[in-house]
């Protein structure tokens, strides 16, 4: 069982379809379900993985290196250092060189024209383990955990607190393609990316869902099946720590912001979390937090894809 997908590349969630995200999320589910059984246990046997990372992760480094070995094929992590996207060598030449020798590329990068530069190089397929725009591995496992804890996606609605970042953007594009209505709720001069949010719109004309911008916590949680939130400054924006501190301290997720929300809310978070900035220990130890479950869905999205597209 795998996934006919019409793109070769996951440069963005919106790069497939609302069948082709569900068919995706629901293979996961049974990948989930069936780990340890052996159905797909050589189903990748024989191919390779290049791993290219301009930035550390421990959720996106261990869950695609564990799906391949998982599915009996391999995955050779090169760090910032052995390949220097663009620096030592051209993007272009990494693309053909990698190619030539593994049977797919996920990069872990910061501008996201590099992700483009690959897709558009590489005669393997390119998987986005996350760029400065878009997070879209984080996105599967995102609405995977919505389906898996909430029974279905269709006319839910999640409530992102925070930057307009590349987590909100995901969230933004998946929702609307899933009919999973999304409010992003953030400090003014904070926004989501004026083009993602126009696409977004686009897309949600077929599904019926509401993808909305709001600055006021309080009410934009009333009535929220997911509340979501995530650092408030992303790697590479140390600089920006402090003045994200102070203009997003109202949005942090506590014990009674996330009251506010629905009585079978969840509460998601990418990890890593800032305890005490963006939301407390102790609401992330609520019983109705699906922060850890979120993140072993890396792995099962993971295999999904790579299943797919390799």
């Amino acid at each position: 069982m795998t996934v006919n997908l019409h793109s070769s590349h996951f440069a963005s969630i919106a790069d497939f379809n609302r069948e082709e995200l569900e068919q995706l999320i629901d293979l996961a589910l049974k990948l989930k379900q069936e780990r340890y059984l052996g159905e797909y246990n050589d189903a990748l046997s024989g191919m390779t993985l290049a791993m290219l990372f301009e930035k550390p992760s421990l959720r996106t480094r261990v869950s695609f290196e564990v799906a391949m070995n998982d599915l009996g094929g391999s995955a050779i992590y090169l760090a910032p250092d052995d390949i220097a996207l663009g620096k030592r060598e051209t993007i272009e030449d990494a693309a053909m060189v990698l190619s030539s020798m593994c049977h797919g590329i996920m990069a872990r990068v910061f501008e996201h024209s590099k992700i483009e530069e690959l897709c558009k190089y590489s005669t393997v397929p390119v998987i986005n383990g996350l760029s400065d725009l878009t997070h879209p591995m984080q996105g599967l496992a995102d609405y995977m955990t919505v389906k898996e804890k909430l029974g279905g996606i269709a006319g839910r609605r999640l409530c992102f607190l925070g930057d307009g970042n590349n987590v909100a953007h995901s969230l933004m594009l998946g929702g609307a393609i899933l009919d999973c209505s999304v409010t992003i709720c953030c400090a003014k001069g904070y926004e989501p990316q004026k083009k993602i949010m126009e696409e977004a719109l686009n897309l949600a004309k077929d599904s019926g869902a509401k993808i909305e911008v709001v600055y006021d916590p309080a009410k934009a949680v009333v009535g929220a099946d997911v509340v979501y939130t995530d650092v408030w400054a992303s790697m590479g924006q140390e600089d920006k720590a402090e003045e994200k501190k102070k203009a997003l301290s109202a949005l942090q997720v506590n014990e009674e912001l996330f009251a506010q929300a629905g009585p079978q809310a969840i509460l998601l978070h990418c990890l890593p979390a800032h305890y005490g900035e963006e939301l407390t220990y102790e609401v992330s130890r609520h019983p109705r937090s699906a922060i850890f479950d979120q993140a072993e869905n890396r792995l099962h999205t993971s295999k999904a894809v790579l299943l797919s597209l390799l």
